[in-house]
């Protein structure tokens, strides 16, 4: 079996029986310029820590502009972490965020339009105080609120300055309490008056209450983009989004009614039940585009004939939200994993000997958790990064599929990231319970990623549907290939081939369960397939994770690097065919040999990397003064009673 022979950076783990050095900490910086800054002397060669940053963060030579000022925003003394907040300072706090992110974008429309930079956003607010309310407010500010407001283009007729400059801060009035996934049927109304031109906004029972927004008064003055059902002339046109203020200085406007929900735990945001009780808007109200136009008569002119297609049209935005919520959970597990990997490093428990004490990083059972999990964590950036540069140039032609990417990897990651977060806590022990050791919220942050912008389960079901019946693997009916000798399991394309053939199986397998499934009813074939499609999603979704690694590890220009990354991988691919060795034995794509050498190899593989632990998370680049903050990501830490503002 073939080991990692890449040279170990100087940390301060004993590993394996491997001695190595004390860390040399590289200004706070260096990994983010790669160096020195240019002048008389040559900068020296990047560390492998410092090529695999480039490789997370310099997608297409835009680490400057997509990551940099957020990493420097976060850095800020006002991001750390502050003991004993009652939940409405903590709300107030999530908005006065906002307004220093605000403050350091410029142009507030630029990051709206911009999926790379409001995706880069995301991944660093999501490490505040474990995720929370930065990240939300933010993502409904400036995605669904001014995202909508721009794709609903007018020429520059509305005046987006209230908005660009937070004198109101937007929100987005989509879900009600009897519609959420369904909110394609939801019976908020929206009735045009055609003598005044404009429409009445109504909440016509309290299932329609529209169901969690953050519309109270907190934060200042807000306006809201309302999906409301369009009434004209009696007939119902469809979901269409209408611009609402909903507050001002003085308090809520005549007709808007808000109620407050409970505290959510990981989100100190101002979540609300929002009624309209017959609010007039004026005409410009409605957000027009080619998918629906309403003249003075109130006739709707419109490019698409279904209702259904208008409304996914109208709430676009929501694909855009997919990313970011991928992008936070991606920066939550991150941030996460530098912790649990830094605080096993000094972290010392009882040796083999007596009076020996050694890391915690040091045994198997401890560092082989932590690296499947940096594998993953690998894997979900690049993968982020694919689905984003894939979004940020699609066309009309390829929008469907660019779309179903967009989903099929927003579950994937933040199932994954869910994992991570519980694993990293986990392993900080009761450390990681308290708030101050910047653990103990991300689990409930991610949790809301999971739910944000579509159920994971409800678009990876959607997504099942289209790819059994219009999907093709590029494993699918090919002959089996000779499977060769375990040494192969060495081979990091031969692995990713693997993963592609199992995702083929799966397709077949739900193609044909659905074709056994009882006739005449759809609800029934639905569900005698939907098992193995949902499995086929998730292999696919590894796939392309492994596709955007593989593609890493070509552009990797340092020799450490590339090897770490290719011992990454493979752990990454390893993991994964473990569940789907038997049906690759059965249908000749692996050998008995293989099988039987596959755990050794994954041993091998955790054994290789467990000495460079610490370059990995070095390379997720978080600023020091963030470290800083967390008293267990420091060794000969302040106490932790000093964190907490606690006194005898």
């Amino acid at each position: 079996m073939v080991l990692l022979t890449v040279q170990p950076e100087k940390h301060s783990t004993a590993t394996g029986g491997r001695v190595v050095l004390p860390e040399q900490r590289l200004p706070d910086d260096r990994l983010l310029t790669g160096g020195l800054t240019p002048g008389r002397f040559a900068a020296p060669a990047p560390t492998p820590a410092q090529e695999l940053a480039r490789l997370l963060f310099d997608q297409d030579g835009e680490r400057h502009r997509v990551h940099a000022p957020w990493r420097r925003l976060i850095a800020n003394e006002t991001f750390r972490h502050r003991p004993g907040l009652s939940p409405a300072e903590q709300v107030t706090r999530s908005y006065e965020r906002l307004r220093l992110v605000n403050d350091t974008v410029g142009d507030a429309e630029r990051l709206a339009h911009d999926p790379h930079l409001l995706a880069g956003l995301h991944e660093w607010a999501a490490i505040v105080d474990g995720g929370g309310g930065l990240c939300t407010v933010a993502s409904i500010h400036y995605n669904l609120f001014l995202g909508s407001l721009l794709d609903h283009g007018d020429d520059g007729r509305r005046d987006l300055s209230p908005f660009t400059s937070m004198r109101r801060t937007g929100t987005f009035l989509c879900t009600e309490l009897e519609h959420g996934n369904d909110s394609f049927a939801l019976q908020t109304t929206a009735e045009f008056d055609p003598d005044t031109g404009g429409f009445v906004l109504h909440t016509p029972h309290p299932g329609a209450q529209k169901f969690m927004p953050n519309t109270s008064t907190t934060g200042g003055p807000k306006s809201a983009v309302v999906a409301a059902r369009l009434v004209a002339d009696g007939r119902d046109q469809g979901v269409f989004l209408f611009l609402t203020p909903l507050s001002d200085e003085r308090g809520l406007l005549p007709g808007v009614r808000v109620r407050r929900l409970p505290v959510r735990p990981g989100a100190p945001v101002d979540h609300c039940l929002t009624a309209f009780d017959r609010v007039r808007l004026p005409r410009e109200a409605l957000l027009e585009a080619e998918h629906g136009r309403l003249d003075d008569s109130g006739a709707l002119t419109s490019t698409l004939g279904n209702h259904r297609k208008r409304f996914l049209r109208s709430i676009g935005r929501v694909t855009v939200g997919k990313l970011c919520m991928s992008a936070a959970a991606v920066g939550a597990s991150r941030a996460a994993l530098s912790v649990a990997v830094r605080y096993g490093e000094h972290r010392h428990v009882s040796g083999p000997r007596a009076g020996d004490r050694v890391p915690v990083n040091s045994y198997r059972t401890h560092h082989g958790r932590l690296l499947k999990a940096l594998s993953t964590a690998y894997g979900m950036t690049f993968l982020h990064r694919a689905v984003t540069a894939r979004w940020a140039r699609h066309t009309e032609a390829d929008r469907a599929d660019a779309e179903r990417e967009v989903a099929v990897a927003k579950g994937w990651i933040t199932w994954q990231a869910r994992a991570i977060a519980a694993e990293c806590r986990e392993r900080c022990g009761a450390q990681g319970l308290f708030e101050v050791n910047g653990l103990a919220g991300f689990p409930d942050y991610i949790e809301g990623t999971i739910t944000a912008e579509g159920d994971n389960l409800v678009i990876w079901a959607k997504a099942a549907a289209e790819l059994v019946f219009h999907g093709d693997t590029d494993g699918r009916d090919a002959p089996p290939s000779p499977a060769g000798h375990a040494d192969r399991l060495d081979d990091i394309r031969f692995l990713r081939h693997l993963l592609a053939r199992a995702e083929s199986i799966w397709q077949t397998r739900a193609r044909a369960s659905l074709r056994q499934g009882p006739s005449k009813d759809p609800i029934g074939r639905w569900n005698n397939a939907s098992s193995a499609a949902l499995e086929m999603v998730s292999v696919h979704a590894a796939v392309r994770a492994a596709d955007a690694y593989l593609d890493a590890v070509d552009r990797a220009a340092q020799t450490g690097a590339r090897d770490l990354l290719d011992g990454l991988c493979r752990l990454f691919l390893l993991t994964r065919l473990g569940p789907h060795t038997g049906d690759l034995l059965a249908d000749g794509h692996m050998s008995i040999e293989q099988v039987r050498a596959l755990p050794f190899a994954l041993d091998g593989v955790v054994a290789g990397l467990a000495p460079h632990m610490m370059t990995l998370v070095d390379a997720f680049d978080l600023p020091e003064a963030y470290l800083a903050g967390v008293p267990i990501a420091n060794s000969g830490s302040v106490p932790l009673a000093d964190y907490a503002g606690i006194t005898d």
